[in-house]
């Protein structure tokens, strides 16, 4: 693949200096980033790379403090530190294929990437503040056209993900068998890191693993050493990297008996026909709103609410049983930026006010990756608030109550948009 590597630099290439001539720029200066010390010590939190720089140098996610030069008609300049330094290990610069993407330089004083800058004028993109008359810091109208245009995929970056999805589903087979082995929440979590070969620091997300009632809570950040009594229920929302891109999967999994296992597999079907309609020209708030009418249908065939789907969505009943948004963009970013961007000049089409936590707004276009993640949870909280409202009498309260101890339910896939239809990154891993 590694041509189409290269591919994909010659497409950032003739992308870049296009924005560069249109905003007036000679030349970009994109940083790597930098590491960063905890309050009062002096360890270092886990190094996190500016997209930016990842976006052209994807196998240096582990690379601090090197700076890329993007000048125009010339390969794009790598200043790769190399500091003098017996405490870590200082890395030769790099023999591989890809590298013949880049010129290099190994630099350990920022006096080097300062001389070769000049008297260009230079957009930097970085979160270390360069000074001079001629650079310019992080210019909004340059960030905003590049995030337009990141939510089209290379073929280098479908590959990326597509890799990444498949390396997360070894993970997730690791946690169902540890599930239903009767595991605890931080064994099952050990068994994926190992079975994805990740350190925790190598996760594009902290994962959520989630057993029993901790499924309904979306974000649950804790891992339980004790194992339970019973394992209802596995809810575990966890990822993987692959040259910095990343997959985003979630499966829950039940004791394969009675009413929630019942639930879970209509779910199920009821994610994969919102997969169905993922295509390139598909409005994403209409499929938000459409799965609502699904849950809805889904709801009532169930028992759990005895009103119409109309009723239900006029009387804001769903959204106690689902608060987030179906699914956002997927890259280099769990939540790829520009999801609410509606041109390269920044303008934002803003979610419903019904449907505020929904990260995607814009009309799906061949190349975009997108999850796709429907959920149904018994949130005490939400479900209290249900309660004391309107909505109440519509709801079967003892149907409720047996479904609280399984927590809730939550499956998502990574989707590639084509333009009949989709890719299907994640589904594809498991059955492959």
């Amino acid at each position: 693949m590694t041509s189409a590597y290269f591919s994909h630099l010659s497409q950032l290439q003739a992308q870049t200096e296009a924005l560069l001539a249109a905003q007036g720029y000679d030349q970009l200066l994109i940083g790597s980033g930098s590491l960063h010390t905890h309050f009062l010590d002096d360890t270092r939190y886990p190094f996190r790379p500016n997209p930016h720089f990842v976006h052209w140098a994807c196998f240096l996610t582990q690379h601090p403090d090197c700076w890329l030069l993007v000048r125009p008609s010339q390969k794009p300049l790598l200043f790769y530190y190399t500091p003098k330094d017996f405490w870590h290990l200082t890395p030769g610069l790099p023999a591989e294929d890809w590298a013949k993407g880049f010129e290099w330089q190994a630099y350990d004083d920022f006096a080097a990437v300062r001389a070769q800058l000049g008297n260009s004028k230079t957009a930097v993109i970085s979160e270390q503040g360069v000074e001079g008359d001629n650079l310019s810091q992080n210019p909004n109208a340059l960030i905003q056209a590049i995030n337009f245009d990141r939510a089209v995929k290379t073929e280098w970056e479908q590959h990326c993900l597509r890799q990444a999805n498949y390396l997360a589903v070894k993970g997730h087979c690791a946690a169902q068998h540890g599930f239903e082995s009767g595991h605890s929440e931080y064994e099952i979590h050990q068994a994926y890191l190992q079975a994805i070969e990740h350190n925790e620091s190598d996760l594009p997300y902290d994962n959520i693993v989630g057993l029993n009632e901790h499924a309904a809570v979306l974000h649950y950040q804790f891992q339980q050493r004790e194992r339970p009594a019973e394992h209802r229920t596995l809810l575990i929302d966890a990822g993987a990297r692959f040259n910095g891109y990343a997959a985003d999967i979630t499966r829950t999994h039940s004791d394969g008996t009675g009413l929630f296992t019942e639930l879970l597999e209509a779910m199920d079907r009821l994610q994969q026909q919102l997969c169905a309609q993922v295509r390139a020209g598909a409005d994403f708030v209409s499929l938000q709103r459409h799965m609502h009418l699904l849950l809805a249908d889904l709801l009532q065939r169930f028992d759990i609410v005895n009103v119409s789907a109309e009723q239900q969505l006029e009387q804001g009943i769903t959204r106690s049983f689902l608060p987030h948004g179906l699914g956002h963009l997927l890259g280099l970013q769990v939540h790829d930026v520009g999801g609410w961007q509606q041109d390269a000049e920044g303008t934002l089409k803003q979610p419903p006010e019904d449907h505020p936590f929904l990260r995607l707004t814009r009309t799906l276009e061949a190349g975009y990756v997108i999850t796709v993640e429907p959920g149904l949870y018994f949130i005490p909280q939400l479900l209290e608030e249900l309660k004391a409202g309107p909505g109440a009498q519509s709801v079967n309260w003892a149907r409720v109550e047996q479904l609280l101890p399984y927590g809730g339910i939550r499956i998502e896939d990574n989707l590639c948009v084509r333009a009949d239809g989709h890719e299907n990154l994640t589904r594809d891993g498991f059955h492959g």
